[in-house]
């Protein structure tokens, strides 16, 4: 039988998922994804011989290192295994699990508490490199999961977890535009950490607060919407974006519950619950920017309100510059993250395809 790999399940925002440490699995690339497809269960729509919730936000890995960076203290790579089909990919980060990357790297010794609050700089190793800071809760030098914040996406309250995002030098659009038309529909590309594809609900035929079974069940929306995809992530230099999990599509229209817009997003096919960490800033980049399809002029102020299927989601965000050369000064958000699990997690024998 394969031994037993230590391994920690973690609730982290609105997401789940299996924490390694970057020593704990292989070096090599291709046996570690073929290692992480028998630990999730994948490839299997249900991952019942395995971790993997048989969603993508619950089918997730976050493998955490030492970093040789002097402006960090742990390296977090992130990869989702694709529950259906024999996929892991790094195209992408994922700053739900974020949250708990701070939490691991206090428990398995590679930062030290240092008072009530343990501040922990995270490098995040992919796609591009980026920087994060994790306030993270350690009363008598331990990690606290309990508490009363209660996060949208979530159904019960934990400790908060402050991220902190610094800026880049990059502008937020990556095509140079404010507004593009791909496929027939009028979209805006935005980058502020998560590469996303802002579509009108009205352009599409629909409201735009549906349930996400309501349109992940309609066919014809969800190929129209991967027709713009397809075309939005070249344009965004993002390449053939086919087989990859960015852009990430959503979905806008006006707010309902006091908040700055409404959204649903494809994450690509399905459509998320809530609405992930960076791809909120990235949502929220474009309300303070204006001038993109969300039909408003800049907002003011730090706070932007993002209203999703489960709740708000809050993002304080400052930019430099405006329009299209707008750049992100610094953004944060709260998050919660919890333990689940901590021992050894036992893989299925074999190559995950034999």
């Amino acid at each position: 039988m394969t031994a037993g790999i230590p391994c920690m399940q973690m609730r982290g925002g609105s997401s789940k998922g299996a924490y390694f440490l970057g020593s704990d699995l292989p070096a090599d690339a291709g046996e570690r994804d073929d290692l992480l497809l028998r630990v999730m269960g994948s490839p299997d729509a249900r991952e019942i011989d395995g971790l993997g919730g048989g969603h993508p936000l619950t089918s997730k890995v976050a493998v955490v290192t030492p970093s040789a960076d002097d402006d960090a203290d742990v390296d977090y790579v992130f990869l989702q295994v694709v529950p259906d089909r024999a996929v892991v990919t790094g195209a992408q980060t994922c700053g739900n699990l974020l949250a708990g990357v701070g939490p691991f790297a206090i428990e398995r010794g590679l930062v030290a508490p240092g008072g009530d609050t343990t501040r922990v700089r995270i490098r995040i190793m992919n796609p591009t490199v980026a920087y994060a800071e994790a306030r993270v809760q350690t009363p008598g030098g331990v990690v606290r999961y309990d508490g009363d914040t209660v996060m949208a996406g979530t159904p019960f309250a934990a400790a908060p977890i402050r991220l902190v995002f610094p800026g880049a030098d990059t502008s937020i659009f990556p095509t140079g535009r404010l507004a593009d038309t791909f496929a027939g529909v009028d979209v805006t590309c935005v980058n502020a950490g998560m590469p996303v594809v802002l579509l009108r609900a009205a352009d599409l035929g629909i409201a735009g607060d549906e349930a996400p079974s309501v349109l992940e069940a309609d066919s014809v929306l969800r190929e129209r919407i991967e027709a713009v995809r397809l075309k939005a992530g070249a344009a965004m230099g993002l390449g053939d974006v086919t087989d990859l999990t960015v852009p990430k599509m959503t979905i806008v229209s006006p707010p309902r519950d006091g908040g700055a817009v409404t959204t649903r997003t494809f994450i690509p096919h399905r459509v998320h619950d809530a609405i992930g960490v960076l791809g909120a800033v990235s949502v929220a980049a474009a309300v303070r920017a204006g001038g993109t399809v969300l039909d408003a002029a800049a907002q003011p102020g730090s706070l932007i309100k993002i209203e999703h299927p489960s709740g708000t989601f809050a993002v304080t965000i400052d930019l430099d510059g405006e329009g299209a050369e707008a750049r992100v000064h610094t953004s944060g958000v709260v998050r919660t993250a919890r333990k689940l699990a901590d021992g050894l997690v036992w893989p299925r024998s074999g190559k995950a395809i034999a």
